[in-house]
């Protein structure tokens, strides 16, 4: 389906990949996978055709269509989300304008005998067909099932995308792209912004692709339950292997320990070959046998092992000052956006030295706590910071804070003061950003490499008390547990908001679940409260509470509403094409009554089919108005 031979492309000198050559197929799920800075985000953009490579080719089959989700979209502002994602189809949409364009003609014009009237109707005849053979009559019930499961609720679904956070303009993007039903697929962290639910929604979805499916993401259980081959990108090569990415790891270190041994035994022939042929070279009888020896050294394929990227950031959060004994006290807060109550009456005290977690569905109001907290947003009740707290914040969309137009060092100068401006270039160092890299753009830095620049961003501020929200969006596994070594040798006080077991674990003493505008608190580690709900992992919990407030019952109207909604639309199409004909046929009777009026009326019983004709007429067009009355009311 597809093919890329040789390919390459350099970066400031330095070659991000060279002379790479794999080969896409039908039912192919790839994940890509690479340290931050490494070139998946390259390489999606390379297969995509946004990006030319300095040389190699890609050749693809003939009609093959290619849907890409980047990290950074634009979106036209005032449309709604329905609107939005009905851009997915341009065609149906075109072919929508043309029958109702015909239909607007048809009932203005009378000269129903006329070349240019039979025309029309050859014309809806074919645009009808066309429109049934494209899916004209299901593309709004598959547009309201794909945003329903990726998180949006039916009353979203005329609110217009402004409204919407980044995060959820994405999940319409990622919409789109779905309903478009592309031959290949390129998702660039898709999981970012999702939910539990939804993202096991997608699992499901993308599982049973027959297209092909190219992921980076760092989510190593959504990449384990959907992809079925994997390709690193490490030291400007790659290496594929029809394996999901756990898999992928226990053959890549079985090669590398095989490579290992083959490479220490052929050491051992050669050290031994070279013995005989300085043995042999002192004596003149065996020269000829020297020579022949080193000939065979000559011809030896050296064996080497695959060389690994073992470099990672060095991070170390150091405590400002040392606070007073409570650090923080909430006393019955609460927050609405509108209509929506997101907390009601929270009450939180928190402890120096604390570890807590922040865990739930999204929606249920982690980081509107996490941000009144650190006074980004107003709300109802009283909150008061202890003695001497310093907060240090990450956000969840941290790196969307950085402006683009800046290189790395500029954004870490103008962030510093006085007395950490000379260590810039050494914080920078410690988060892999040596060299030429500290002048880079921020906008031609991957999401990855943005959230490393965000984090040492935040090394130049003192704090005491640290809340991340988050903070593994987009980094690679190194880089995740190089933060979470940090983050565990840390000695103030700590809240993290997360979905990822993994992480937490071994990280945080306090855990508190955000669910129906309530916390509830659970004192132990994520472990014990997985122990106390009774459930191995976070997705569990999240995936139980939507089932309980999603009703199979509003699941099932919907779909049944679907189904009557394309029923309708077929038996509107068809009253449409009867009346159609009916009015010709009557049309052509009054032309004969005009022309031939004693030999028409000869036959007695034609006044009573003229009637039942002009009858069946009358009773098609009160179908008409209540078939597209209900079709008003489903819509």
């Amino acid at each position: 389906m597809l093919n890329i031979h040789n390919l390459s492309i350099s970066f400031q000198g330095e070659y991000l990949f060279e002379e790479i050559t794999f080969k896409l197929s039908m039912g192919d799920r790839v994940g890509l996978i690479g340290k931050n800075g490494a070139g998946k985000s390259t390489m999606l953009k390379i297969l995509s055709k946004e990006l030319e490579p300095d040389s190699g080719q890609i050749a693809m089959d003939k009609n093959v269509t290619i849907g890409f989700l980047k990290q950074d979209i634009d979106f036209e502002f005032g449309r709604t989300v329905l609107d939005e994602a009905y851009e997915a189809f341009r065609e149906i949409k075109s072919l929508e304008s043309k029958l109702e364009e015909i239909n607007h003609q048809l009932v203005e014009r009378t000269d129903y005998e006329s070349d240019g009237y039979h025309q029309l109707m050859v014309d809806l005849n074919e645009v009808q067909h066309q429109y049934e053979i494209l899916g004209g009559y299901n593309y709004q019930g598959e547009t309201e099932k794909v945003l329903q499961g990726l998180g949006f609720k039916r009353e979203d679904f005329n609110k217009l995308t402004d409204t919407f956070s980044g995060g959820w303009r994405m999940r319409i993007e990622l919409a789109k792209l779905l309903l478009q039903n592309h031959d290949i697929l390129l998702l660039d962290e898709p999981t970012n912004h999702l939910d539990i639910e939804s993202i096991i929604w997608l699992e499901n979805f993308l599982k049973s692709s027959s297209g092909a499916v190219v992921i980076v993401s760092h989510d190593k259980m959504f990449l384990d339950n959907v992809t079925n081959r994997t390709i690193e990108i490490s030291l400007g090569r790659i290496y594929d292997y029809p394996k999901s990415y756990s898999k992928f790891l226990v053959l890549r270190k079985e090669i590398k320990e095989q490579q290992m041994a083959a490479q220490k035994n052929q050491e051992k022939q050669i050290q031994q070959t070279e013995k005989l042929i300085e043995k042999f070279r002192a004596k003149a009888s065996k020269a000829s046998m020297a020579q022949s020896l080193i000939k065979k050294l000559d011809k030896i394929d050296r064996i080497e092992v695959d060389e690994e990227d073992n470099s990672v950031m060095t991070l170390n959060f150091p405590v400002s000052v040392t606070p007073g004994k409570v650090v923080l006290e909430a006393e019955d807060i609460s927050k609405t956006y509108g209509d929506l109550q997101v907390l009601k009456g929270i009450d939180l005290l928190v402890d120096r030295d604390s570890k807590i977690a922040f865990v739930g569905q999204n929606g249920q109001g982690k980081s509107t706590l996490a941000k009144i907290v650190v006074g980004d947003i107003k709300h109802q009740g009283h909150l008061k910071l202890g003695h001497n707290v310093q907060l240090g914040y990450f956000a969840q969309n941290q790196a969307e804070y950085l402006d683009g137009n800046k290189t790395v060092l500029d954004t870490m100068i103008d962030a510093a003061n006085e007395k950490n401006r000379p260590r810039v270039r050494d914080i920078l160092g410690a988060f892999l950003f040596r060299g030429d890299e500290v002048d880079k753009y921020v906008r031609v830095l991957s999401g990855g490499e943005r959230n490393r620049l965000a984090l040492a961003k935040l090394m130049l501020q003192p704090f005491n008390v640290l809340i991340m929200d988050e903070p593994t969006n987009h980094l690679d596994i190194k880089s995740k547990q190089v933060l979470k070594e940090a983050l565990r040798k840390f000695e103030g006080t700590l809240i993290l908001v997360s979905h990822d077991r993994d992480f937490l674990q071994g990280l945080t003493n306090v855990v508190y679940e955000f669910k129906d505008q309530k916390i509830r608190e659970y004192l132990g580690d994520i472990d014990f409260y997985l122990e106390q709900r009774q459930v191995e992992n976070l997705r569990e919990v999240e995936k139980r509470d939507v089932k309980k407030e999603t009703p199979k019952e509003s699941k099932k109207e919907s779909y049944v509403d679907q189904k009557k909604l394309k029923s309708l639309n077929n038996k509107l199409s068809n009253t449409e094409s009867k009346i159609s004909q009916l009015e010709k046929e009557i049309k052509e009777i009054d032309v004969e009554l005009q022309t031939n009026y004693d030999e028409v009326v000869s036959d007695p019983k034609f006044f009573d089919a003229y009637q039942k004709k002009k009858d069946t007429l009358e009773k098609l067009m009160r179908d008409w108005e209540e078939i597209h009355s209900e079709i008003d009311q489903l819509s």
